[in-house]
Formats: C-alpha cells, structure tokens, sequence
C-alpha cells in the first residue's frame, strides 16, 4: 500500500471516525482544517489531538475568513442565534442557520490544492447521510459533481493520474459511524460536536442531539461531559 491522503478533520465525532478509516487506507495521511472565523476553537483544540492519535505525515491549519461574506449563525459577527429548540426529529427537514454558505465546496477546492500539491491519491471527507437533508453540500449529488470538477480541474488528473474524493461516511446513520469508529478504536473522547465553545458541550444544539441520538441508539454512552442531556437520552 503506498498511497498519500489528504483528510478534512474539523474535530467532530464524524471527521475523527473518517480519519481513522483513511489511516487504514493510506501509507501517508496528511490532515487539513479550517480556522474560517466560526464562534469557538474548541473544535480545532480537538481536530489537534486526533490528528496527533491519527499519526498523520503532517497537519495543515488554514485560516481564512469567511465573516466577511457571514451568512451563518456559526461565524463570529453573526447576530444570529445558534437554534437549539429543534427536536431532534425535526432536524434535517430545513436547511437550518448553522449552515455556512458554500464552506465544502471552499473546503475542498482547498483540499484539492493542497492534493496535487503533495501528489495525493485520495481526498477524504466526513459527509453523512444525516447531514444531506438539512446541508445542500453534503448531498451524493454534490460530491458527484465535485468528483467531476476534480476530473477536469487539475494538472494530476490531465496527466492521467486520478485524485478520488473518497465519503465513507456517506450512506451510514450516526449510530452505525460511531459503531465503526468504535472497531476503527476512534478516542471519542477527543472529539468535540457542540456548536458552543464551553468546558462542557451544551447537550440542546442541533449537532449535539444529533450525537447523543446516535449514541443512545448505539447502544454506548458519550464519554464526553454535557451540560445538560435531553430527557430521551436514558440508557439505563
């Protein structure tokens, strides 16, 4: 196996667990994340420690600023507040604030740089099934169409040389990802999902229910400390 992989890791439960899977893919992992102006660092703190857990080749930290487009209530000089009376059923079936205009497709056109840059063979990336309703950029239809871009778009690939964009994640629910992340032994303790920035995740955020649910049907409990929990989350 001698392959190089460029991986997207935000420091979220799904990034991790895909980290992971990509380490099992790769001889060289190379990670990239985004500093793009959102409320809190807390997640960058996490997608630190699993790129160390992750041995990765090397680990990019881009900065950019998307506050000065803003359009999001997770971006810094948003006024908006972060939604946290969805129920957890509800999720998915608006396209819901948190959601940062175009930021997969900014995300990866910069993966793909960084791709052909070190002669990568494969770009990986987080997107799930449970994210597609609510984000139109993790939809199959996106990454199809960006596969395409890719196809079209590089030097590498004009020569011959293929850089797939790689969705493991895609097609499976959060308990089945937590599930793999478990066999793949993913540190979800390491991990951070909250769309706060506190000592403790918030428990009541769209992404945090999200998590607790897939938890909860999982079967396992959340090794991480919440704030408070939602009443349906009971394993006893």
């Amino acid at each position: 196996m001698n392959k190089r992989s460029v991986i997207l890791i935000s420091g979220g439960l799904d990034s991790a667990v895909t980290a992971f899977y990509a380490k099992q893919e790769s001889s060289e992992l190379y990670g990239l994340s985004f500093l793009y102006g959102q409320k809190h660092n807390r997640e960058i703190d996490s997608a630190k420690k699993i790129g160390i857990e992750a041995k990765l080749k090397d680990h990019v930290f881009f900065t950019l600023d998307l506050n000065q487009f803003g359009g999001s209530s997770l971006l810094k000089n948003s006024k908006e507040t972060i939604p946290n009376n969805v129920s957890v059923e509800e999720i998915g079936k608006e396209i819901p604030s948190t959601y940062v205009p175009a930021r997969n497709t900014i995300f990866l056109s910069i993966a793909l740089a960084y791709a052909e840059t070190i002669d990568a063979d494969f770009i990986f990336i987080g997107v799930t099934s449970e994210d597609y309703s609510g984000y139109p950029d993790c939809r199959p239809a996106f990454i199809d169409a960006f596969q395409n871009l890719i196809n079209n778009a590089t030097k590498k690939t004009i020569l011959g040389k293929n850089i797939r964009l790689n969705t493991p994640l895609l097609k499976l629910s959060k308990d089945e990802i937590i599930k793999k992340g478990i066999n793949l032994n993913v540190p979800f303790e390491k991990t951070w999902s909250c769309y706060q920035g506190k000592d403790k995740a918030c428990g009541i955020c769209d992404s945090c229910k999200l998590r607790l649910k897939g938890f909860k049907n999982a079967g396992l409990p959340d090794p991480i400390s919440y704030i408070t929990t939602p009443e349906w989350y009971d394993l006893s």
